[in-house]
């Protein structure tokens, strides 16, 4: 028996330690650079009431810029995933966060309004395009064929950890010291990230010899896809022949305006417009981050359990009811319903991203992150829309009550939209 025994111990040792698959190292890579590329996104809404009063420029005006900004930042993005399948996704992102950086910088000397429109609607929208949401679905795409909801959840919530990191700081810098460092900080921000892309990141698993997370057998990196604008195209054009696309493309629309174009953009002024200090506002923001990080990654596993048509349904219901009560809610200072309010929305603020892409995924296959690409396009229009025109409803009604109840209504619209999504057909097993 002794004997047996003794036998069996070293085949137990010489079992190879179980490693943890590269895949999670590139999903971490991509999680570091999204929030790098994140601080940026924090800065538009603390920069609306010290751009008018030292310029004079008006709200309409400064919203404008965010505007573009927010519309290149969704039509760069599937132009962007079709780059990644043709240069590879480490050249694209450096390249990317290297645009941010100098468009941010490059602000502190402007007088006009044309230059801000330039450098942060320009610039910075081409930048921060390529460092869209498609960057998550790419990154997913190749490197996982399972988790692959949790992982999306994930690197959404980056963008919100960015938020979390550098809002409470741009805020302090911009009353201390005035806006111009704290478009500073932002571009050493995005620029810091670009070593660690370049040394870090991989473009597939094949350059290291492994099949993708999940997978049962080795997948060979495919070849480089030339004529990356034609291929965008092309998708789009088949895509748009399809009834799932334009659901997704207008729930996602109103999915962009009532949280990039209404909260990101314009929840600081509007809390000021009621007394409450920028740094106390922008901290809301802040604690939104926070709570988007648990929500994004809760609706990743929930998507890869649940019927992703549903989730839609209540997450834009749930946010829709949540804008109708926010006009009763602002006040000069922090009270519990706020708080409540803040913690709820910020659980709800983009957990419609990975039950979008699922979707996208069941519907358009190997093309799904370029046609995710163009639904986040819909996402950023109805934000760039509803940046401008909350800008002009503040300046001509003197507030932004009719903005929260107006999105409210679109919200309840993309829940009844979500519902009338179609299953696309399983192929039945074999026999």
């Amino acid at each position: 028996m002794t004997q047996t025994s003794d036998l069996a111990a070293p085949s137990r040792e010489a079992r190879p330690p179980r490693r943890i698959h590269r895949a999670w190292f590139v999903a971490a890579v991509a999680f570091v650079t999204i929030i790098g590329a994140a601080a940026f996104r924090s800065l538009p809404g603390l920069l609306i009431d010290p751009l008018h009063q030292e310029f004079g420029w008006s709200r309409g005006t400064i919203g404008l810029a965010v505007s573009v900004n927010l519309a290149l930042y969704g039509i760069t993005a599937p132009f962007a995933a079709a780059l990644m399948d043709r240069y590879g996704i480490r050249r694209v992102v450096a390249f990317a966060l290297t645009i941010i950086a100098i468009g941010s910088g490059v602000t502190v000397w402007m007088t006009a309004p044309w230059q801000l429109l330039l450098c942060w609607g320009l610039l910075v929208g081409l930048g921060s395009g390529s460092m869209a949401l498609a960057f998550a679905a790419t990154v997913t795409n190749r490197w996982f064929t399972e988790r692959r909801g949790l992982v999306t959840g994930i690197l959404t919530a980056a963008a919100a950890s960015g938020q979390l990191i550098f809002l409470p700081l741009l805020a302090w810098i911009v009353k201390e010291h005035q806006w111009r460092p704290a478009a500073v900080t932002v571009a050493v921000a995005a620029i810091a990230v670009v070593p660690f892309v370049w040394l870090l990141l991989r473009d597939h698993p094949a350059d290291v010899g492994l099949a993708p997370y999940g997978a049962k057998e080795f997948v060979p990196k495919p070849a480089p896809v030339p004529g990356a604008a034609r291929r965008t195209l092309k998708v789009l054009f088949s895509a748009a022949r399809t009834g799932p696309f334009w659901l997704l493309a207008g729930t996602f629309a109103i999915c962009g305006a009532s949280t990039n174009g209404l909260i990101q953009t314009h929840f600081v002024p509007a809390a000021h417009d009621h007394g409450m200090p920028i740094t106390a506002a922008a901290s809301l923001l802040a604690v939104i981050g926070v709570f988007d990080v648990l929500g994004t990654i809760a609706s990743g596993w929930f998507t890869d359990r649940f019927d992703a048509r549903r989730l839609l349904a209540v997450y834009y219901a749930l946010r829709g009811i949540s804008l109708l009560f926010l006009p009763m809610l602002l006040a000069p200072s922090v009270h519990p319903p706020m708080v409540f309010f803040i913690v709820f929305y910020g659980l709800d603020w983009v957990a419609t991203v990975p039950p979008t892409i699922a979707l996208c995924r069941e519907h358009y296959g190997d093309d799904s992150a370029i046609v995710f690409g163009w639904v986040l396009a819909s996402h950023q229009v109805g934000a760039a829309v509803v940046a401008f025109l909350g800008g002009v409803a503040r300046d001509v009604f003197g507030s932004y009550d009719v903005v929260w109840l107006a999105s409210g209504a679109l919200c309840a619209a993309a829940a009844l939209m979500a519902l009338v999504i179609r299953r696309r057909p399983q192929a039945p097993a074999p026999g």
